[in-house]
């Protein structure tokens, strides 16, 4: 029974103290400073810990890959862990001897490397390795390919990875693409397709001609879903529709049967006019 009135004495002495220190003007103000203090002291580690996470704008400029930063990286539009395994292996002595070599950088894909290609500069002298087999070579002409001059023409549709690549700011990786889409195009009808697989045609476009002449076209009344949809221009759900049309209402004669179809806009006829074969 002590104990029980004990107990009760000092919860009722104790509870008005605590309630009143909330109503403590000077109470009040002591907590709000301490309060703004922890939010300051959580900003500053905020912007410390998150600062290399902030998006930053995308610069494309020349760049040598043996010399640049993590920064330099960064703006190229590399994500912060690709700069840090380069730096890496940097640091242990790899070197990049020729553009192609950025190929190699973990994680880089084809499109980014198509892009960041051009603007690649290797300012570095050849180490001693490299000088040992360029003087190893009798005919050191095939170690790099001769570029063209300015106002050599070629046809987009007939020539090979070789000669791609001596177009100045092709290489191997972009020339492997061109040749690459080209074949599951069937050929080319303009140069702005080659906007599609990430390359500015714009760039390269005076170095080309093209002849629509030479694209291999599709049997559209005789190949079945799965090589339709083969085609870039055609996805599964169009080929899907031609393959039902053919079966209800016999062979297509003209596009314009399938623009009957919500699976068909304008433009999609507009460019598989040129790939398919009504015969």
């Amino acid at each position: 029974m002590c104990i029980i009135i004990c107990c009760f004495l000092v919860f009722f002495f104790i509870r008005p103290r605590k309630q009143s220190l909330k109503h403590d003007p000077s109470f009040q103000r002591d907590y709000q400073a301490f309060v703004q203090s922890l939010e300051i002291i959580n900003k500053k580690e905020y912007e410390k810990y998150n600062h290399s996470f902030q998006r930053m704008k995308v610069v494309l400029s020349p760049f040598d890959p043996n010399t640049a930063d993590s920064a330099t990286f960064l703006r190229l539009g590399l994500p912060p862990w690709m700069a840090k395994n380069i730096l890496k292996y940097r640091a242990k002595g790899g070197k990049f001897r020729k553009p192609e070599d950025f190929r190699k950088i973990y994680g880089l894909t084809d499109e980014q490397f198509a892009v960041l290609y051009p603007y690649i500069t290797i300012h570095e002298e050849a180490t001693k390795k490299d000088t040992v087999r360029i003087l190893a070579q009798r005919d050191t002409t095939h170690l790099y390919p001769v570029k063209y001059t300015v106002g050599t023409k070629l046809e987009i549709n007939t020539t090979d990875t070789a000669e791609l690549k001596k177009i100045p700011g092709i290489g191997s990786g972009i020339a492997k693409m061109i040749i690459r889409y080209r074949q599951q195009l069937g050929g080319f009808y303009s140069i702005r397709q080659l906007d599609e697989i990430h390359l500015i045609s714009a760039n390269i476009a005076k170095w080309f001609t093209v002849n629509p002449t030479m694209i291999n076209r599709i049997k559209i009344n005789r190949l079945g879903l799965n090589r339709l949809n083969a085609h870039p221009y055609v996805n599964f759900y169009q080929a899907k529709v031609i393959v039902e049309h053919r079966r209800k209402h016999g062979i297509i004669t003209n596009l314009q049967q399938l623009a009957l179809y919500e699976e068909f806009c304008e433009s999609d006829l507009e460019r598989l006019k040129y790939y398919i074969s009504f015969d």
